[in-house]
């Protein structure tokens, strides 16, 4: 797959685009507080240094894939130099807030490719971003952001390179690191430059890919003399929040006795994929075509793992929409094997056949715990640990996804002991996936 080639401009040069960047819909933009989410767990803040050059450097492989190497580096590519107004340029570009006041830094990113398992446990190797402050501070503190639903390999953090046109892959871990953090942000296995197909939904994974990046992290910024603090901050958007709540859930058990949670702020996740999401979908109650995507990615990503069907044409009308899921179209792609005039039945059911259950039991069935969340909770925030700084934030505007499950997850993290206040995520300014 040709990537996006990387940006090679230097660090005064002013980044300038046009404010609707081709290939997105406006709908997929993020709201402006997503990136800042922390700050509604009160942890977001503190001035970062003046900008300093930061040197390129890269990890030798470890000789072994096993489970004790996880997180191991393989390769480390820097992508690009910004400075502080660079940084603000992109994400003005991509609808993300810019405040001077607090992104005063500018930043290094990196592609870090490194040892992880599959959902079998096997050994494999995933990718994702890693975005440092261009600062002197030798000890930083760790944000891990789990990014949202995406099908191309090339819109993932860390492929996602073409700044100019289009920062939103990026504008979430950028925003962090000009605020003064090491931002991490996982492209999940199959996506990124990963190998595989990409295991939609499926929480397990997404949790050990986001921890093994942050073991890589740590291994990484050692070649560069710098530090991380244990108390790793966490967020995630839609997909991500689930993702991130998973994560959370790991850090606390103590998975690694290098890592722990410092805080935890989801944003409009599907924390309850078989009691809220999944009926949400499949009656029709999240408007198209975000509902018809979203049911015939999960056929597709369960099936592989979870053996639904035989042949697409079990479950769909038209089979080659199977073929729309292999990690290089996108959702743009995808959209007019979604057209109305090939609808029929409920708004959401889409390409996906009726009758002989279609699907839709064997994907009720698929999202049963232990499937949908790590620990064999019925929703992944469902975590039973002693309290810790948290928030659970939707946004307002949010039309693909069941809106009952954010405080449905709230309910269930209060009554689990985790302080985790339900709100609307700060400032929106559109809504996305």
């Amino acid at each position: 797959m040709a990537l996006r080639p990387h940006d090679t401009r230097s660090r005064d040069e002013t980044i300038t685009a046009p404010r609707s960047a081709p290939g997105r819909s406006p709908q997929r933009r993020t709201t402006a507080a997503l990136a800042l989410a922390l700050t509604a767990a009160g942890v977001l803040g503190g001035g970062a240094a003046t900008a300093t050059a930061s040197s390129d450097a890269a990890a030798s492989p470890s000789p072994t894939a096993g489970a004790a190497d996880r997180g191991g580096v393989v390769t480390a590519e820097r992508l690009n130099v910004l400075s502080a107004a660079q940084v603000r340029a992109v994400l003005t570009v991509a609808e993300f807030d810019a405040d001077p006041a607090i992104l005063r830094s500018g930043v290094v990113s990196y592609r870090l490719v490194y040892r992880t398992i599959d959902p079998h446990g096997l050994p494999t190797t995933a990718s994702g971003l890693l975005a440092l402050p261009a600062t002197d501070t030798r000890r930083l503190r760790v944000v891990s952001y789990t990014h949202g639903t995406e099908t191309a390999r090339a819109d993932a953090p860390s492929t996602a390179t073409a700044l100019a046109a289009d920062g939103w892959g990026q504008a979430p871990a950028l925003t962090y690191a000009a605020a003064g953090f090491a931002a991490v942000a996982p492209d999940y296995l199959g996506l990124g430059v990963g190998p595989g197909l990409h295991p939609w939904m499926d929480v397990p994974s997404e949790v050990t890919a986001s921890f093994d990046l942050l073991r890589a992290t740590r291994l990484f910024l050692a070649t560069q003399g710098r530090t991380v603090d244990p108390r790793v901050l966490v967020t995630g958007f839609s997909q991500g929040a689930s993702a991130a709540t998973g994560l959370a859930t790991a850090l606390r058990s103590g998975a690694d006795p290098a890592l722990r949670l410092g805080a935890l702020a989801p944003v409009s996740g599907a924390y309850d994929l078989r009691s809220v999401e999944l009926p949400a979908l499949l009656d029709g109650q999240v408007e198209w075509p975000y509902g018809v995507g979203y049911t015939a990615y999960l056929l597709v990503a369960f099936n592989r793992l979870h053996h639904l069907y035989d042949t697409p044409a079990e479950v769909f009308r038209d089979p080659s929409v199977e073929a729309l899921f292999d990690g290089e179209h996108s959702g743009e792609h995808r959209r007019p094997a979604y057209s109305p005039r090939r609808r029929a039945g409920p708004p959401s059911a889409g390409p996906v056949r009726r009758g002989a259950g279609g699907g839709r039991r064997d994907l009720l069935h698929a999202a049963r715990p232990p499937v949908a969340a790590p620990a064999g909770a019925g929703a992944t925030s469902a975590v039973r640990t002693p309290r810790f700084p948290g928030r659970t934030a939707s946004t307002a505007a949010r039309r693909c996804a069941g809106t009952a499950s954010t405080p449905r997850s709230s309910t269930s993290a209060r009554a689990s002991t985790i302080s985790a206040p339900t709100g609307p995520a700060p400032r929106p300014s559109s809504a996305g996936s």
